[in-house]
């Protein structure tokens, strides 16, 4: 059972890297492609981020970094504006798997979700609301925008998760593995210099 896991997570890991698909619906594309019965058992999570490290190592090695860095650069002039919402970033961008396919995921904490909004058309940004699930499994509002990376010539897809200001004490607990799930405008500049110096 392990070996087919480890081949699920393969094929999800190829997914998400050349198609910039999400890891639900690549798992579930997975087993499509393998013809696996619906209810075969998925490889968590972490095990897929692995595949997607390995992947990376393997086949863009010379390109992946130099992406990372453009869509960290852009997420960070994203929570710069809406900095008074006390932006995190997470996702791939933040745990360094992302590639240029890959969106742009920020939790905003707000006494107000209206003002995030308000903010957006203050910066005329076109923007679609919309509910999705939120890292506790409740629904929450997301401002989904388009904004365009000059560094890799291409529009990514960027998406504001608005949350209460009371859901930040309970989102920056360390995940299973011991590390920070999301990180505040100073935790990206620092990654960003980490990365260039």
């Amino acid at each position: 059972m392990d070996a087919l896991k480890s081949e699920i997570a393969a094929a999800t890991a190829r997914m998400v890297v050349e198609e910039g698909l999400e890891y639900g619906p690549a798992k579930r594309r997975a087993l499509k492609q393998m013809g696996l019965p619906a209810r075969t058992p998925l490889p968590g999570n972490d095990e897929v981020e692995q595949a997607v490290r390995e992947y990376i190592d393997l086949f863009c090695a010379g390109t992946q970094p130099a992406e990372l860095a453009a869509l960290r650069r852009l997420a960070l002039a994203w929570m710069e504006r809406m900095a008074a919402f006390r932006p995190y970033l997470g996702g791939a961008v933040w745990h360094g798997t992302a590639t240029k396919l890959s969106d742009i995921y920020i939790q905003l904490f707000c006494d107000d979700s209206k003002s995030a909004e308000i903010a957006l058309i203050d910066h005329k940004a076109d923007y679609e609301p919309r509910t999705v699930r939120g890292f506790h499994g409740e629904a929450v509002e997301a401002l989904n925008l388009s904004s365009v990376s000059r560094e890799l010539g291409t529009v990514i897809g960027v998406h504001l998760l608005v949350y209460d200001l009371d859901d930040l004490r309970g989102a920056l607990k360390p995940d299973a593995r011991g590390r920070s799930p999301r990180g505040d405008i100073q935790a990206v500049r620092r990654l960003l210099q980490e990365t260039t110096s």
